[in-house]
């Protein structure tokens, strides 16, 4: 046992530690956030989830296992709890995979490297073996800092950079005691190869090497289908991130779709798509420069009207069921990103933003909101948690049922 007081300290928007109580009952909240199940009767269909512990891979998760009644397989990687606590996606696991046995849901959790190939042999063992050998559904939401060629063993390193020169945004930080600054940030253009480096990892070719891998095995079902999960973004963040090397590397997934959706209709009758989803605060967008004060301030303007990754989520797996059709742009992806660019909310953040300083910020956007969201991330901020209990933090990874 390793009982302990857990309290939120942190480095800027990234936190030493995860509160497993917290995180528990976030999952709890999710769960209990999706409508009821679409078609309760049945066995579910049988999906993959890679990147299924945090962000939107894990809204598809819970979406997907409370909404559809899915069984199958979620990947993650995360870290064990050692001398600190765990990662907060390692005690999200844990609670999705409670959830799932308690509702019946036949559900296994691998960790490990989703881009390596001994992964991608754990799980066509388990469809072949505990799921039937035929798998319905992959929804790919990997974000990572770099990737290992499982064939040529080259690793390449995803960078956050604009294209053909420098960009100088503001940014929204938070001084040592809380305070909120805006700040101006200049980020140096990509150069060398920086485009094909996170083109490597953040693009569409690991998720084509999933299909080829599991097609080539014979475990697509007929009707198969699959989504990738994307974003576009405010014209206010562009420079940064669709005309960026992430947009570069995003501009690839879904020329991956592309050609998947032609080859996955001759082959099983199936479909593969991009999903483009809306802005949200995770872990990965929190990097990314000037995203912060965008996220607080298209808060400030929409309030409770913002769509959380979780209703979202409910939205893609209705199409994907097709409990509701396909809602499909002329490139072919699912837009579950309208209400975020619609020209009036974009005009009121824009305008926001224009005159955002350390002394306005506090009267446009909603920064208890987005400070709350973030320390949510580490299972902090969680209302019905007592943090000044101690708390188990030796939470084991979920092991399958039989």
């Amino acid at each position: 046992m390793s009982e302990r007081v857990i309290e939120p300290k942190s480095r800027g928007f990234l936190f030493l530690d995860s509160h497993p109580g917290g995180c528990r009952r976030l999952v709890d909240e999710m769960w209990e956030a999706v409508p009821e199940p679409v078609d309760g009767e049945g066995e579910g269909p049988v999906a993959l989830v890679i990147g299924s512990s945090a962000g939107y891979g894990l809204a598809a998760t819970i979406a997907g296992l409370a909404r559809v009644g899915i069984r199958g397989i979620g990947v993650c990687f995360e870290k064990a709890p050692a001398r600190r606590t765990g990662t907060a996606g390692w005690y999200r696991t844990a609670a999705t995979a409670r959830l799932a046995r308690e509702h019946g849901r036949d559900m296994v959790f691998l960790n490990g490297d989703a881009f390596g190939d001994a992964v991608k042999e754990q799980v066509a063992g388990l469809l072949a073996e505990r799921f039937g050998g035929r798998l319905d559904f992959l929804v790919y939401s990997v974000a990572a800092p770099r990737r290992t060629d499982p064939v040529s063993g080259e690793v390449y390193a995803s960078v956050l950079k604009p294209v053909g020169s420098e960009y100088t945004t503001k940014t929204l930080v938070f001084d040592e005691h809380g305070g909120p600054e805006v700040k101006e940030v200049t980020t140096a253009p990509a150069e060398g190869d920086d485009v094909e480096q996170t083109v490597a990892v953040m693009g569409g070719a690991d998720w084509e090497r999933w299909i080829t891998f599991l097609a080539d095995r014979d475990l697509l079902a007929e009707g198969f289908r699959t989504a990738a999960l994307s974003y576009i973004g405010s014209p206010l963040t562009a420079a940064i991130y669709r005309q960026g090397t992430i947009g570069a590397a995003k501009a690839h997934l879904e020329a991956t779709a592309r050609t998947l959706d032609e080859r996955l209709a001759k082959t099983v009758g199936g479909r593969a798509v991009t999903s483009v989803n809306a802005a949200a605060v995770t872990q990965s967008s929190t990097a990314i420069p000037g995203i912060a004060l965008y996220v607080g301030l298209l808060r400030g303007v929409l309030g409770d009207a913002m769509v959380a990754p979780i209703g979202q989520l409910v939205a893609l797996w209705d199409q994907l069921t097709g409990a509701r059709p396909l809602d499909l742009d002329e490139e072919g992806r699912v837009r579950l990103d309208t209400w975020e660019l619609d020209a009036a909310v974009q005009d009121a953040v824009a305008e926001r933003w224009a005159t955002a300083t350390s002394g306005t910020i506090a009267g446009l956007a909603d920064l208890d909101w987005f400070g709350d969201e973030v320390r949510r991330l580490y299972g902090f901020s969680v209302p019905g948690v007592d943090y000044s209990a101690a708390v188990e933090t030796d939470v084991p990874w979920p092991a399958p049922t039989a």
